[in-house]
């Protein structure tokens, strides 16, 4: 059940993303670029987004457990470090060098460009980069020696 909930909260936001041009980058440079031919579709959608997502949000704040069942995954560190801004501003970096961020990405490999391809590959092995540097001790699972 949580499987197919997964897979239709995705199939609706990849549609969303679609129906709205968020795919485009041409359409999130275009919000960037303030000083120019400002786009400010995206702010529609993110308010739009917002709106979406209050409901459901204040319910989860309350909500002694998640309906499918589980716990609901809610961060342990909340301050603001100097790994969150540096995560940051590298997102932005990219974001706004190639009008892409990794949903849309995702989604845009319906029909992939070449600058496309190298984005998600990037992205992928920044991903595998990250994990292999911040990797969690290793657990041998081994049974500790007796003492006899």
């Amino acid at each position: 059940m949580r499987l197919a909930v997964a897979f239709v909260a995705g199939a609706v936001f990849a549609i969303g993303l679609g129906l709205s041009g968020m795919t485009n980058p041409e359409r999130i440079l275009g919000f960037l670029d303030v000083a120019g031919r400002w786009d400010p579709s995206l702010a529609f959608v993110m308010l739009g987004a917002i709106g979406v997502h209050l409901v459901p949000a204040r319910w989860a704040a309350r909500a002694p457990r998640p309906l499918l069942g589980g716990d609901f995954d809610r961060p342990v560190k909340t301050a603001t470090d100097s790994t969150l801004v540096a995560g940051s501003v590298l997102f932005g970096i990219g974001w706004g060098a190639i009008g892409y961020c990794p949903g849309p990405a995702i989604v845009d490999l319906v029909a992939p460009s070449s600058s496309l391809v190298v984005f998600v590959v990037a992205m992928l092995a920044g991903s595998a980069g990250y994990r292999y540097v911040h990797r969690p001790a290793a657990h041998t699972g081994a049974a500790p020696a007796s003492a006899g």
